[in-house]
């Protein structure tokens, strides 16, 4: 009976209060969504991070630091200090000791998307996520001189679909003011979304990228050397060099050897590492900043709390008098003291759930704009236990915050009811 009146009573308490308690609710509920959503995005992005490649035991490429290698061979974020050589990579093809290889060559860009020159074991070994192979949503992988297949963002963003003409860029930025005119190429196929840097990028072959920089000197293509798509069909084409390669160990016991072996490897310098022990570096690097950020988000949290706090202690002053009706009545010290805790607790409650709601909202509105500028793919998901316990401790922190005015209500309500009256 006693807790059923304490209900009724905080109701009643709330509702009469509900404009100043509303923006303290609407303060709250933006701190909390704040802390999920700076939490829940950077458990995500991390996933992301681990997502973009696997079952790839190396990347080999010239010797650069590993965060570098890892950068524009797996992200296409910046360029390769040196490039690794053709011979270097038949050397390596022919170790019996590597399942598999993908070479890559990277420098030019479409619309200020990475142009990837790889082959087609790029389409058969690659892998992303748990193992899960690329796949297409249409068309085909390229077996053309010409033909290009496109990640699903670079289709969506541009509307593109199999049979559509496209000019590359030459360089890598987002603006080329030098284009490759006279070798178009036609879209072959369109890759199904992966949620990674492939949904970025364009993919042509090797000896398509070889051919449309012949005649081209310092940036800029030579009027009467370059070839037409006719003459370069006629021609065979092997690259000098490429950016990067990725490698599948046949046993996973000889990796650390074969590292060793390219590290020291006597014709050229080379650099082989681990993607991921070089994942794990880099969201080491980026997760100091993403820990001071869930910090600074944590803090906002508490002075809200705080804030709750003080206008309860505020309207405590002009509550004397409904201390007074009540203890009149027969209601116990602890029965007013409850009231502010269950006040806090039902303000926190209702910002929570406000909160979760406001954040699958703002997860549903901002994913594609995240995936198709960042390749990062946001999910609605249920709530991890670490995000659960930031949760919690929202409700349990506001009944702590609550004890400093039920406190104070306590000593006023044992006071003998004649006291309690004169200050009316």
């Amino acid at each position: 009976m006693t807790a059923y009146l304490a209900l009724t009573l905080t109701k009643s308490s709330l509702w009469h209060r509900r404009r100043i308690l509303l923006l303290v609710t609407l303060t709250l509920t933006l701190s909390v969504s704040l802390l999920l959503g700076i939490q829940y995005v950077r458990s995500e992005i991390r996933q992301s991070f681990t997502n973009t490649i696997s079952n790839t035991d190396l990347i080999i490429g010239a010797r650069s630091g590993q965060l570098n290698l890892l950068l524009y061979s797996v992200f296409h974020i910046g360029d390769a200090t040196n490039n690794l050589s053709w011979q270097s990579y038949q050397t390596l093809k022919d170790d019996q000791r590597l399942s598999w290889l993908i070479p890559i060559s990277l420098g030019d860009s479409y619309n200020g998307h990475r142009v990837v020159a790889t082959t087609s074991a790029m389409f058969e070994h690659f892998r992303y996520g748990r193992s899960q192979p690329l796949t297409l949503q249409r068309g085909q992988w390229f077996n053309d001189l010409f033909e290009v297949v496109l990640g699903a963002d670079v289709a969506r963003a541009f509307n593109h679909s199999v049979g559509d003409q496209l000019i590359m860029g030459h360089g890598g930025g987002r603006i080329s003011f030098a284009r490759h005119d006279s070798t178009p190429f036609t879209v072959a196929g369109v890759l199904d979304a992966t949620g990674t840097p492939v949904d970025q990028a364009v993919y042509i072959s090797l000896d398509s990228m070889e051919a449309m920089h012949v005649g081209w000197e310092s940036g800029v293509g030579i009027p009467g050397r370059t070839l037409t798509l006719e003459q370069a069909k006629q021609r065979n084409f092997t690259p000098s060099n490429i950016t990067a390669a990725f490698a599948g160990v046949e046993r996973k016991v000889l990796t650390f050897r074969i590292q060793r072996d390219i590290n020291t490897y006597g014709e050229e310098p080379l650099t082989a590492i681990l993607p991921g022990v070089a994942l794990s570096e880099l969201w080491r690097l980026l997760g100091q900043f993403e820990k001071a950020l869930l910090g600074i988000t944590g803090f906002v949290v508490v002075v809200c709390l705080i804030s709750l706090a003080t206008v309860l202690l505020t309207l405590q002053a002009q509550r004397s008098a409904e201390i007074a009706i009540l203890r009149a009545t027969g209601a116990s010290a602890g029965l007013i003291a409850s009231l502010y805790l269950l006040e806090s607790l039902a303000i926190a409650l209702l910002a929570c759930v406000l909160a979760l709601a406001l954040g699958a909202a703002g997860i549903a509105a901002v994913s594609p704009w995240l995936q198709a500028n960042y390749g990062v793919l946001l999910t609605l998901r249920p709530l991890n236990p670490d995000e659960w316990i930031l949760l919690a401790a929202v409700p349990v922190a506001a009944l702590v915050i609550g004890l400093m005015p039920a406190l104070s209500a306590w000593r006023r309500g044992r006071r003998p009811g004649w006291q309690v009256l004169d200050d009316v």
